[in-house]
């Protein structure tokens, strides 16, 4: 059975088993290997990504789950540059193994998408389900409030109107 959706704003088909998890078909079908495998019980948070725009576990999403929706993947979230999450995570120096850091990513991109405006609580909160065992935690907390600042600065320098 072949499932069509969409991943980093592309039209995909892939005709593989309806069970087969999201995160396979990305990896193994689609090479999109920026989503990690970390547990697949949606537990560790390695392999998020988005679907229609939420934040998901793409490791525990049956592939025909997501038929006619919209997946982004770490690789999609930066429209051909680094997103403003991307670059506080090397400004602030986040990664040590680099393992979760994908899933790290998207899950405060969907956060900042919400809260644009969040406090460090906040932030601790919204990234305490993702597990890293590097233990970079404080880091993570200056990138997404370093992201948040940035994205405010980038609101308020564009266009009104729409016009450019």
């Amino acid at each position: 059975m072949a499932v069509s959706f969409e991943v980093n704003g592309r039209a995909r088909s892939v005709d593989v088993d309806p069970q087969t998890p999201l995160l396979w078909v990305l990896r193994d079908t689609l090479n999109l290997t920026g989503s990690k495998y970390g547990c697949g019980i949606a537990a560790c948070g390695a392999c998020t990504v988005h679907i229609d725009g939420e934040p998901a576990r793409s490791c525990v999403f049956p592939i025909e789950s997501v038929a006619g929706k919209k997946v982004t993947t770490i690789e999609g979230i930066g429209d051909g540059h680094r997103h403003p999450v991307q670059e506080a995570w090397i400004a602030e120096q986040v990664p040590q193994c680099g393992y979760c850091q994908s899933g790290q990513i998207m899950t405060a991109v969907a956060f900042l998408k919400k809260n644009p405006q969040p406090s460090p609580t906040d932030v601790d909160e919204a990234m305490s389900n993702n597990i890293c065992r590097c233990g970079t935690a404080l880091r993570m907390r200056a990138a997404v409030l370093r992201a948040a600042k940035e994205m405010k600065e980038m609101r308020g320098r564009e266009p009104v109107g729409g016009a450019r």
